[in-house]
C-alpha cells in the first residue's frame, strides 16, 4: 500500500486490556522481531469497560473453554508481579480471593449441581454447599427459599481492574509496542485480506495482521471489512452502598434473582462499602441498548431502588438499612447470539484477528485471550489453550455456545 504513511507488522485496534493484552503477549514471544502499533481513540479510558468494569474473576462457568480461560487468568493474575514487571517494579492489583457464590432454589439445583461437576473435573476449586451449610458459613444470609450454592473456595475473587491494565499497557511500552492516540475508522481490504487501517484523520497503516479489539465499536469496526458479528453496546449499572451491620466475609454473592453483590476495600469504622447490580434476566428488567459511548454520569437509581435493593436486603437482612454511595453506567460489548466471546481469526478474510463481543468477561479473559491470539498470530494456531469453541465459525454457522452462568 504505497499511500500509506507508514506501516507495522501488526496494528491492534482498541488499547483496553484485551488490545494491550494481545500486544504484551506478542511483544515478549522470543520469536517476534516485528513492529507493534495500539491505536486507542481515549488514552484516559474514561468510558472504556475496561477501566469501568466491576473487575472479578471466575471459574463458574458451564462450558469447558471459560472454565479453562479462568484458570489461567487467575494464575497469571497471582504472578503479575513477575510476569508484568518493568525493571524490577511489580504491578500491584490487590487481588482478593474472596470467591464467588452462586444461589440457586429447588428449580435450579440440578443445573448448578452439574456446573460444579464440571468446574471440578476442568481443576477448579469450587464446592457445592447445601442450604444447611450456608447457613453454617455464611449467618448473616437468609436461606429460606435457597436449595444450595456453588462457592469458589479459591481462585475467584476480585482485584483492581484499573492497574491491570495500566500493568498491561506499560509492559507492553517497554517490550516496544506502540501506543498512537487515534481513531481507526476502517479497514483496508485487497484480495480478500486486511492490508491496513485507515484512521479518522486521515492516514493509514500497512499491517500484516490487525486486531479488532474495540469494544462496543468492534462490530461497526468489523463491517468496514464485510465480516458481521452480533455484537452491541449495553449499559449496566454499578451502585455503591455502605452497611452498617456486620456481613463478614462476604464473596462475590449472585442471588437467584440475578442481584450480585461483594465487599468493596476494608470495614471501616463507618461501616463496610459493598458495590452491587443486578443482571437483566427477566423481560420486565429489559436491556438498555445504546449507539453511543456511555455517559458515566448517567445512572438509574430507581433500578437500584426497584430491583436491586429489594432483592440483595431479602437476601441479605443487614442491607435493610444502607447508605447509597456513588453510581457509575459502563458497556457491555453483548454478543447477542450467546453471550461468549467472540475470539480468533475472521471467517473469509486473512490478515484480520476478533477480539469482540466478550458480554461483561473481557478483563477476566484478557491473559489467556491475549496469549491465544498472539500465538495464532505468530504461529498459524493455538499453541497453550484451545480458543476454537469461541471462534467466528460458530457465529457465521449461527450455532451458539451455550452458557448458563452468565451475569
Amino acid at each position: 500500500m504505497s499511500s500509506s504513511s507508514e506501516s507495522a507488522d501488526v496494528v491492534i485496534c482498541g488499547g483496553g486490556a484485551l488490545g494491550s493484552s494481545v500486544a504484551y503477549h506478542l511483544a515478549a514471544d522470543p520469536g517476534f522481531r516485528g513492529r507493534i502499533v495500539v491505536v486507542e481513540k481515549d488514552p484516559t479510558y474514561r468510558y472504556a469497560a475496561s477501566a469501568l468494569s466491576a473487575a472479578s474473576i471466575r471459574q463458574q462457568y458451564s462450558s469447558a473453554v471459560n472454565i479453562r480461560i479462568s484458570l489461567h487468568g487467575i494464575d497469571f493474575l497471582r504472578n503479575i508481579g513477575t510476569r508484568l514487571a518493568v525493571e524490577g517494579e511489580a504491578p500491584v492489583i490487590d487481588l482478593h480471593e474472596g470467591g464467588y457464590l452462586y444461589l440457586a432454589g429447588e428449580e435450579g439445583a440440578p443445573v448448578l449441581a452439574a456446573n460444579q461437576a464440571l468446574q471440578a473435573a476442568e481443576g477448579a476449586d469450587i464446592a457445592l454447599y447445601a442450604a444447611p451449610m450456608l447457613r453454617s458459613k455464611f449467618p448473616w444470609m437468609n436461606t429460606e427459599d435457597i436449595a444450595c450454592g456453588s462457592f469458589g473456595v479459591s481462585g475467584e475473587g476480585w482485584f483492581d481492574g484499573w492497574a491491570l491494565l495500566q500493568a498491561f499497557r506499560k509492559k507492553a511500552r517497554s517490550l516496544g509496542v506502540e501506543y498512537r492516540q487515534g481513531e481507526v475508522a476502517r479497514y483496508m481490504v485487497e484480495d480478500g485480506r486486511v492490508t491496513g487501517v485507515a484512521l479518522a484523520d486521515g492516514s493509514r497503516i500497512a499491517c500484516g495482521a490487525a486486531v479488532n479489539a474495540s469494544g462496543t465499536h468492534g462490530a461497526r469496526l468489523a463491517a468496514t471489512a464485510g465480516v458481521t458479528i452480533p455484537v452491541r453496546s449495553m449499559k449496566r449499572y454499578v451502585f455503591s452502598f455502605l452497611c452498617k451491620g456486620e456481613v463478614d466475609n462476604c464473596p462475590l454473592l449472585i442471588d437467584r434473582s440475578g442481584s450480585w453483590c461483594r465487599p468493596e476495600g476494608k470495614r471501616g469504622s463507618d461501616g463496610q462499602l459493598f458495590i452491587g447490580s443486578c443482571s437483566p434476566l427477566t423481560p420486565e428488567q429489559d436491556r438498555e441498548w445504546i449507539e453511543t459511548d456511555v455517559d458515566v454520569e448517567d445512572v438509574d437509581w430507581g433500578f437500584f431502588e426497584e430491583v436491586v435493593w429489594p432483592a440483595l436486603a431479602h437476601r441479605v437482612p443487614a442491607f435493610e438499612q444502607i447508605r447509597p454511595g456513588r453510581a457509575w453506567a459502563g458497556p457491555y460489548d453483548m454478543n447477542e447470539l450467546d453471550h461468549n466471546a467472540i475470539v480468533g481469526p475472521a471467517v473469509g478474510l486473512s490478515g484480520l484477528y476478533l477480539a469482540n463481543g466478550f458480554s461483561g468477561h473481557g478483563l477476566q479473559q484478557a491473559p489467556a485471550v491475549g496469549r491465544g491470539l498472539a500465538e495464532h498470530i505468530l504461529h498459524g494456531g493455538y499453541r497453550s489453550l484451545d480458543l476454537s469453541d469461541l471462534g467466528h465459525e460458530r457465529i457465521v454457522a449461527g450455532q451458539p455456545l451455550l452458557e448458563t452462568n452468565i451475569i
